[in-house]
Formats: structure tokens, sequence, C-alpha cells
């Protein structure tokens, strides 16, 4: 070593802690895989849509277009004996003085199931060779039905019935369950008349309507919705005449919309 240059070689027992250090981090972190996400932030299991419409985790959509929402959904592509078929075979042929339990008219009584398919009028799978659909849609004559003065089944009516038929003529019920009740800018037109027409318009419509009301009209619907008689039927309400007379309440979603058309003035919409 030159004399006047500092001495640069390592001295025995001299040590360099912090490079150590330094190199041992590097080289432990080249072993170490890295994380995947940080166990500190927690998982939202709900997220949050940010263009404000939620997001559904379930496996069932949830209804956005303001229609009723359900928890149960039949089939449209079936036709419902108990929901469907009996209202309106009832509401035109099992009435009083006709196919009822009591009057039985041709000793036919068709009020149930079991008593309709025994009658004979009705041949599964085969419309053409089943009375039902022959008397009905007949204009005129004795064994046109419902008969005059009484209003005819409409064609959607006639329909829904051969469709019935064709599909086996079965003994099938459903009931939709709903999580929400649509009860805005209900129509008559869209929802009100279509309902009576099931229901009701077999007893109360023609030349003789029974009770004297006309449910197959608007003015005749708006008449008893003004009075608080329709509610009071169709609720079963004490002190009021159950409606539909023969059958099943109707759903509560249903009660619950004509309610709304009559808080919005029964429009004739």
């Amino acid at each position: 070593m030159k004399s006047g240059q500092p001495d640069m070689s390592p001295k025995p027992g001299k040590r360099y802690p912090l490079l150590i250090v330094l190199l041992a981090v590097a080289m432990f972190s080249l072993l170490v895989p890295s994380c995947v996400h940080d166990p500190f932030t927690p998982v939202d299991s709900n997220p949050i849509d940010t263009t404000g419409i939620p997001i559904d985790t379930t496996g069932n959509p949830v209804d956005t277009t303001g229609q009723d929402t359900t928890i149960i959904k039949c089939d449209s592509n079936l036709v419902y004996f108990e929901q469907e078929v009996l209202p309106i075979i009832i509401s035109n042929c099992a009435k009083s003085g006709c196919h009822d339990a009591i009057t039985h008219e041709e000793g036919l009584n068709l009020t149930s199931y079991t008593k309709i398919m025994s009658s004979g009028i009705v041949k599964p799978n085969n419309v053409s060779s089943s009375k039902l659909i022959k008397v009905i849609k007949q204009s005129g004559g004795e064994e046109a039905m419902p008969p005059y003065p009484n209003q005819k089944l409409t064609q959607e009516q006639i329909a829904l019935l051969s469709k019935w038929i064709t599909q086996g003529a079965n003994d099938t019920s459903c009931v939709e369950s709903y999580v929400t009740c649509n009860t805005t800018a209900v129509s008559y037109s869209g929802f009100i008349a279509p309902l009576f027409n099931t229901f009701c318009a077999g007893c109360h419509s023609g030349g003789n309507p029974s009770g004297g009301l006309a449910l197959n009209t608007y003015n005749g619907v708006k008449a008893v919705a003004m009075n608080g008689r329709l509610m009071g039927a169709i609720s079963w309400s004490a002190g009021f005449q159950k409606m539909p007379q023969t059958g099943n309440k109707l759903s509560d979603c249903s009660i619950a919309k004509i309610q709304a058309w009559i808080n919005d003035g029964t429009p004739n919409n």
C-alpha cells in the first residue's frame, strides 16, 4: 500500500449489518409468492351496481319493468282448469236455473271437474267431439249455450276452452304467489274488463242479468264500484254476497288492483 492513501481493505472483525439485511429481504421476496388480494379488504357478498339497478346474486332476476313480481310463476302455455276454465263454465253454464247443483238442467251438474268430465260433454284431446265446444259455438237454436238472452262466450273464451281440451282436459291448478303487486295505472280495458268477463259476465249480462247488474259494460261496473258493493262482494266482507258466487275468491293481487282502479276514479281507459 502506498503511503498517504486510506486503507480500504476489510479489517478483521468489521461488519456491514445494513447491507446484509437489505440483501436478505430482497432474496426472501423472490422466494415468497405474491398475494392474490388484500386479506384486510372486505369482499361484499351483495355487490352494488353503480347504475342504480339492483344486481341479482340468487339466480332469480330482479324485476325492473314495473310488472308484478312473482315467487311462483305459472306456465303461460298451459290452461289451468281451476283458475281459467272453471270460472268460465260456472259463470256461463253452472248458474242458477241452468247446470248448477240445484237445478242441474237436463241432468247436467257442471260445478266441478269431476261432474264436468262425468257428463261426457268433454272429450280429452278431441275438440271436435266435445259437445261443450259445439253448443257454445252455436249462434242460435235450442242447443246453443248459454241460451238467449244470455251473452254468448267470446272467441277468446272459446279458444281457451278448446286449448284446455287439446291439452288433455286435465284437472290442473296453479296460483301465482306475488312478491310485489303492481297497482299503478290499472286500466279498465287492460285488466278490469277481461277479469269481469271471465268471472262475472256470465251471470251479470244479457237481457236479464242476475241482480239487475250488468257487469259486462263499463257503466255497469262503475255503478257497483262507486257505491261500495263491488269491493264488499269480491273481498267477501260480512254483509255482502260473496262474488264470484261459486268458485274461488279472487287473488289478493286482483282485489288490490280493482281497489286501486276505484281509488283512481274508475277511469274508462
